[in-house]
């Protein structure tokens, strides 16, 4: 096998996936409108980002665009807590570029780096369905590269009770 032939049956560890945010009414008095990611799409359409899909009284959704989703040999893991969960996910971050205006930041699938994203200021995070094809793709991935790590409990050094006597007052705690 040529390391041609090898590279082609790894699964990718990088695609794109097209999101859709929703421009939301609110009844509050502090804000008019809220957005939110709503849904990604197995691929990006040939759609300009930010072009409007639908309206209605209450609700605007938009193509946002296109992002990149990176996966990590180190986080197999991870997604496949993400894949088992029920509900598998993207995690999309909307950051403000301008008043009103947004762009999206980031997208992962990794529930634990979607989870530290979500406590940034300022920043929108949702996650949103993962399409049965992007699910496919994270799995290939899981399968391919996923190694099981046994959890092994560090013990403790066991506490030397001679090493309190043998200091000599004036060294400040540094044995002889």
């Amino acid at each position: 096998m040529t390391p041609d032939t090898t590279r082609q049956s790894l699964p990718d560890d990088r695609f794109e996936v097209g999101i859709i945010v929703a421009r939301r009414r609110l009844k509050g008095p502090w804000a008019s409108h809220a957005w939110l990611p709503v849904a990604a799409l197995p691929a990006a359409p040939q759609a300009a980002p930010w072009t409007k899909l639908s309206e209605t009284e209450d609700e605007a959704t938009f193509y946002a665009g296109a992002h990149e989703v990176s996966l990590h040999i180190a986080e197999t893991a991870h997604y496949r807590d993400n894949l088992v969960s029920g509900r598998p996910s993207l995690w999309v971050t909307l950051h403000a570029t301008a008043d009103d205006t947004y762009e999206v930041a980031s997208v992962t699938a990794d529930p634990y780096e979607g989870e530290s994203m979500a406590e940034g200021i300022g920043e929108i995070v949702e996650a949103v369905p993962m399409p049965p094809e992007v699910q496919a793709k994270l799995l290939a991935f899981f399968e391919a590269f996923h190694i099981e790590r046994k959890f092994e409990k560090r013990k403790r050094d066991r506490a030397d009770p001679e090493a309190l006597a043998r200091r000599v007052p004036g060294t400040q705690g540094k044995p002889e």
